[in-house]
């Protein structure tokens, strides 16, 4: 996603440009993993039904799911203050309607419903042509993926109001928060993501836009996280200390998530227990999962900043196409899964086929896409 275009080269934040590049990454890997076999919704699946395949694909989508869409809204508000502040009101929300808004129609008009019809036609075995499908369809106002771009836009219309409101001033900068603080902030997340879900489980989707409301006090948090750090340049008062601290807090609550499976054996309780309502094992879940996410967050952003602010020709080339990639992965991941869908091996195993392929690929023509005259512009 478009990040650092806000701050000057000068300021060489390569570091971010990494992180971000390692996002996009486990964004393609985690629809690849869902297409295959872990929770959620999907244009094309082919779920496995081996236990010794479910569980790692599980823990996989699960740990993501904990921190990297959460990543994305505190690094694009960590921009959103400078660019303000270098733009004006005016020309920022004209470029944040063209950056974000025209992927957004794009996707909803053109891409998702070639995608849908490529599904239809290959999977479903009706042989229609392109033309004849659209007749029929009626799911315009789709996102898909670029849901987080459509709360981005919302968040971003919130902070513009609040920026013509309200003066905000920062007499004195606040230190950035060590471990501890960052650890209870996690807790008391959990506890709100808890109470979130009891009205809004995991899964439950706010039609037509995408927004899972039960992962939202992350994402609303977390921007607002961004806002502050920036103000307060929490990024480079971020100690290595704290980072390593949390790395090993993460590696703690990963070797927890098999408590998840034993309490659900041993209680043979539903699965969606986990995911929402008046249950103890979904505060637990809850909790866990901010800490976790958090944690890994917060080792990543030290660990990054730290040994990875370099840079390559590939590398910025690389990065230079994360959004595209970010928003045309999906035909990719479908493209591949429809080709190998009537082989004969456990989804599984051409989950470890396709995962590397789906990568290259997204990133071949995210590359491509950019070639097209005027689409730098935008995206």
């Amino acid at each position: 996603m478009p990040l650092t275009k806000a701050l000057n080269p000068s300021n060489k934040v390569f570091y971010i440009d990494n992180i971000k590049l390692l996002l996009t990454l486990l964004v393609v890997l985690h629809h690849t993993f869902i297409a295959y076999g872990s929770s959620g919704s999907w244009y094309y699946t082919e779920k496995t039904t081996h236990v010794g395949a479910m569980v790692p694909m599980t823990m996989f989508v699960s740990i993501n799911q904990s921190f990297f869409m959460g990543f994305f809204f505190l690094l694009s508000a960590y921009f959103t203050g400078p660019s303000y502040d270098k733009k004006g009101a005016g020309q920022y929300m004209t470029d944040r309607l063209l950056r974000l808004g025209i992927p957004l129609l794009f996707y909803s008009f053109v891409l998702s419903p070639f995608i849908s019809y490529l599904v239809y036609y290959f999977a479903k075995g009706h042989h229609i042509t392109y033309l004849q499908y659209l007749s029929g369809y009626d799911t315009w106002i789709d996102f898909g993926v670029l849901w987080f771009v459509a709360a981005l836009l919302v968040f971003t219309l919130i902070y513009l109001i609040g920026r013509s409101l309200i003066n905000f001033t920062f007499k004195k900068p606040v230190p950035a928060p060590g471990a501890l603080t960052i650890l209870l902030f996690a807790v008391l997340l959990g506890i709100i993501s808890f109470l979130t879900r009891v009205f809004f489980p995991g899964g439950w989707v706010l039609k037509p836009l995408g927004f899972q409301l039960g992962h939202f006090p992350q994402y609303i948090a977390l921007f607002i996280v961004g806002l502050l750090a920036y103000r307060n340049q929490w990024f480079d008062g971020l100690s290595e200390s704290t980072g390593k601290r949390l790395a090993w807090s993460a590696w703690v609550c990963l070797f927890f998530f098999p408590v998840f499976f034993m309490i659900r054996v041993k209680l043979n309780m539903p699965v969606a227990w986990y995911s929402g309502g008046l249950h103890w094992q979904s505060l637990l879940y809850a909790v866990w999962e901010q800490w976790i996410g958090l944690s890994i967050l917060t080792a990543l952003l030290s660990r990054a900043k730290r040994s990875w602010n370099t840079s390559s020709p590939l590398l910025d080339r690389l990065s230079r196409c994360s959004f595209a990639v970010y928003i045309f992965h999906p035909l990719v991941i479908v493209a591949l899964t429809l080709l190998v869908r009537n082989w004969a091996f456990d989804p599984a195993i051409k989950l470890l086929l396709v995962a590397p392929l789906a990568v290259l690929g997204s990133f071949m023509l995210g590359a491509f896409v950019l070639l097209i005259p005027g689409v730098k512009r935008i995206i």
